[in-house]
Parts: C-alpha cells; structure tokens; sequence
C-alpha cells in the first residue's frame, strides 16, 4: 500500500501574524493533520504546488490589504489548485458576508475571527467531507 495514502491531511496557513500562525499549527497538529505555515510574504502560486496541500487556511486581509483575496482569486482560476478547499479566516465580516453563498459554491468556507476553536475544527471536518465523505477527517 501507499505510504501517500495514509499520511496526514497536508493543510497550509497564510497569515501574517506569526502568532496567529503558531496557534494554527498547534490546534491542527493536535488534530493529527500535517501543517505547512506562511507568512504574508508568501506569494507565489509555484510555492503552494510544490506543497501541494489538503486545504488551505488563508488570511483575508493581510498587511492591511485584500492580499487573500486576490491569492484565492488566483487559487481558483488554476487547474492545479482550483480544487483545494479554502477556509477564509477574518475579522472583516462586512465584506464577505454579501459573498458568502458564491464562496461556498466554489468550495471557499468562512471562520470569523476571534473564532472558536471547536469551530475551525468543524470546518476543516466539512471542507474534507465535502471532497470524499468516505474519507472523512
């Protein structure tokens, strides 16, 4: 059998507050999953290719600018990576309330911050029940 086959749910975290980015890490490798961390600098689709994640956590406003927005744009306009569940994590409730029906429709979730864990664990749960039920978290 397949060593890829078993290994952990490979999820990459985009933010900007090396803080923000620890407490990911910690929450999801509690949870067994495989974390791959970023920090607002990262900005190259080739990167997030060559990591090839599971799901991706992506911070809305980063540096002050709409950078995760346009990074997700970018996600699902490539056939690489038009497939991997996004989670939008943000403080900026306002501006993608109005969106958030599309965003579900093109596999994009939500978590307001501050956001409870239990949560961002359900959401992760569901971006991979929504890709393969049987596989599951």
């Amino acid at each position: 059998m397949s060593t890829e086959l078993h290994r952990p749910r490979r999820i990459l975290v985009v933010n900007d507050t090396q803080e923000i980015l620890d407490l990911f890490r910690d929450i999801l490798e509690e949870e067994g999953y495989e974390v791959v961390l970023y920090s607002y600098a990262f900005h190259d689709l080739a990167e997030i290719k060559r990591t090839m994640p599971d799901l991706i956590i992506l911070d809305y406003l980063i540096g002050g600018e709409q950078y995760g927005w346009q990074m997700l744009q970018k996600l699902k306009m490539d056939r690489q990576t038009a497939t991997i569940p996004v989670i939008i994590c943000t403080a900026a409730r306002r501006e993608l309330t109005d969106m958030e029906g599309h965003l579900k429709a093109k596999g994009v979730s939500i978590v307001l911050k501050p956001f409870d864990i239990d949560d961002l664990i359900l959401q992760v749960t569901a971006a991979w029940d929504h890709l393969d039920p049987v596989r599951g978290a």
